[in-house]
């Protein structure tokens, strides 16, 4: 059954050629049935994968898949290869599982474009370029992956070309990731540099014995793959991409946010946990960048009143929150976030795109209310969904959330701790905010609208995704020794033993003549403190709680209060224009750029262009002194050789 591992990218990669090339003559019912095949396909020979990786000896823990030699040069050669581990089973599973609940509610949501087929070139393609992500065996493949859904966000996030806000969006996006693919090649190489190789399995287990603990090298490394990580899952300062995004299609944001793109950042830290450990400033930068993007975002996500683009700011802020679990070497409680996030957000945003799509493709808040009637299943999943992010118990963000605040306190310090609970309740409140402003109070929309509920293909989606909500914190109950399921799983993947890298890397130093720096674990398990635990879970539900009240408070008990309180305050607008950093980016940035492409521009006229056709005319001005004498007479050309022929026997004697 592992042997069938190679179909699962390349069977939706597959049916994007099929869509892309035959779609128009196919018509809309083929290319549904296509194009919704193929990621069903994938995640049931995920599934078969599993079984199959389950079956193998006690103790082996990796399998690979070599397809064939894709680069050799000389004695280095990248291999075309899948890596079966847990890590990547976990992945390949929520990618294809929840990516095949998306397409399935694309074809209701998008049935009545005329480029049917074209977007589900894109979407197919979009999931396959993610497997080969999670599932190549060595950096390179990685990056194609990285690069593949990359450029398939561009096409899709671009998807209406006859709107100049889609375009400049795709190409916002597909800019500032080039920033952060940079400085993942960069690491990549850096990583060839030292090892000689870019295989996972070679990398990894030579690292603790070719880098030194908190060597500028490890550091190096670690900082540029993590600079790629934030132009990919949209984290400060490379997050900016990700709200303009919305302008794709609603099922685009869904597959974005939840299964594919923004995951790839934590993905790829969490894979490499044995570099990162090795670096301890780096591990810092991680965990202040996430929890400081997790409180960030969510700021500006209260001001919001797209009920898209809040959910977009909550993406980056949930990022965040991985992010801040990987920099204090809790990458269980990253992975377990992320799963959770996937099940919860891609229900968020395929119900905000039930309630755009039934509301005539309104997206302003302000102009919704009382839909809670006219959207039952929607409401219902929709509340569920929002529950779980806010991390009420026993939902699954309840438990993955409160994990990574118990890791941030007892692996980190009470800062980051701080960030994780201060992101805590701003999420409560601000996804109730919108809660309450779309589904609650008195109608704002205009009356000549029909509100409805869409059809059953696109809320049975809905339902299944709601149910995992709702339960997907069963991967990892606390406090029970053996229950935490997720943790059993992935410990092969993320166990590292920090003590034998400083014991290796002391030695090494020592010999060197090198300053031996202090230790710090940042990858064991904290001490298992039933009562602490117990104590923090109340302390983050009642956090949750106090946010949920807050937007009760603000929002239904008195309406009119959030007006007339943030009428005309300076904080309230900067938060509102989102602290003007596209503002300020587009000032100091892409504006003297411009004008310095301008006088580039002007020079290379003037001085490239300038000597081309300075060159061409000094040609043409001899050729012009010498048009006379091509006159094209006999007579006229002989007298010339003779006067030639006298003037050189002159010159002789």
């Amino acid at each position: 059954m592992l042997q069938l591992a190679w179909l699962i990218p390349l069977i939706p990669i597959l049916g994007s050629i099929v869509c892309g090339v035959y779609g128009l003559k196919l018509g809309k019912d083929k290319v549904a049935k296509i194009a919704c095949g193929g990621p069903i396909l994938s995640f049931l020979i995920t599934l078969l994968v599993l079984l199959g990786f389950l079956l193998l000896p006690e103790g082996v823990h990796v399998w690979e898949q070599i397809l064939f030699n894709w680069i050799p040069v000389s004695d280095f050669v990248v291999q075309w290869g899948y890596q079966i581990d847990p890590l990547s089973l976990v992945m390949m599973l929520v990618v294809s599982g929840v990516g095949s609940v998306i397409h399935v509610y694309a074809v209701g949501y998008m049935y009545e474009e005329y480029s049917f087929y074209r977007f589900f070139c894109y979407f197919n393609l979009f999931l396959g370029a993610m497997l080969i992500l999670v599932m190549g065996n060595n950096f390179l493949l990685m990056f194609i992956g990285w690069e593949g859904v990359g450029c398939c966000s561009y096409f899709l996030i671009g998807y209406y070309f006859d709107k100049k806000s889609a375009c400049d969006a795709g190409t916002k996006a597909f800019v500032v990731n080039r920033i952060g693919d940079f400085a993942f090649i960069l690491g990549v190489l850096f990583i060839f540099n030292q090892f000689g190789s870019i295989d996972y399995t070679t990398v990894f287990s030579a690292a603790p014995t070719t880098l030194i603990y908190g060597s500028e090298t490890a550091t190096m490394i670690c900082i540029l793959l993590f600079i790629g990580a934030t132009g990919k899952s949209a984290q400060i300062p490379l997050y900016t991409w990700l709200p303009d995004a919305m302008e794709g299609p609603t099922p685009v944001s869904a597959l974005i946010h939840a299964a594919t793109m923004v995951t790839a950042g934590v993905y790829m830290v969490a894979r490499c946990n044995v570099l990162f450990a090795l670096s301890p400033l780096s591990m810092n930068i991680v965990a202040f960048v996430g929890g400081g993007t997790a409180v960030f975002a969510a700021t500006i996500g209260m001001a919001q009143n797209d009920i898209k683009r809040v959910l977009a700011y909550s993406t980056v802020s949930q990022i965040g929150y991985m992010f801040l679990a990987c920099g204090v070497g809790a990458y269980t409680a990253a992975i377990f976030h992320l799963i959770t996030h996937a099940f919860f957000k891609a229900c968020l945003f395929l119900g905000s795109g039930s309630v755009i799509h039934g509301m005539h493709h309104e997206q302003d808040m302000r102009k919704y209310g009382g839909l809670k009637d006219h959207f039952p299943i929607t409401h219902i999943t929709f509340l569920v969904s929002t529950l779980a992010i806010a991390g009420i118990f026993p939902l699954s963000g309840f438990f993955s959330k409160d994990e990574i605040l118990f890791h941030s306190l007892m692996d980190g310090n009470i800062i980051l701790w701080g960030m994780g609970v201060t992101g805590a309740f701003l999420t409560a409140f601000y996804m109730f905010r919108l809660v309450f402003m779309t589904f609650y109070g008195e109608a704002r929309y205009d009356l000549t609208f029909h509100p409805h509920e869409p059809s059953k293909i696109m809320t049975t989606p809905l339902v299944i995704l709601a149910f995992l909500a709702f339960f997907g914190g069963l991967l990892g109950i606390p406090l029970f020794h053996g229950w935490h399921v997720l943790h059993e799983w992935l410990e092969p993947v993320f166990h590292v033993n920090p003590q034998a890298i400083i014991d290796y890397s002391t030695q090494h130093m020592i010999a060197e003549g090198h300053h031996v720096p202090l230790f710090e674990s940042l990858t064991h398990e904290p001490s298992h403190n039933v009562g602490l635990e117990v104590s923090l879970m109340a302390v983050s539900l009642l956090i949750a709680i106090g946010g949920i009240t807050a937007a009760y408070f603000f929002y239904i008990k008195f309406p009119n209060l959030p007006d007339k309180v943030m009428e005309g305050q300076w904080g309230f607008e900067l938060v509102k224009n989102k602290y003007e950093v596209d503002e300020r980016i587009d000032e100091y940035i892409v504006q003297p750029t411009v004008e310095g492409s301008f006088y580039l521009w002007k020079g290379d006229a003037k001085v490239v262009d300038g000597a081309v056709n300075g060159a061409a005319q000094t040609i043409g001005w001899f050729s012009k002194l010498a048009s006379p004498y091509q006159s094209g007479f006999v007579r006229n050309y002989a007298l010339f050789m003779v006067v030639g022929f006298l003037a050189i026997l002159i010159m002789v004697y």
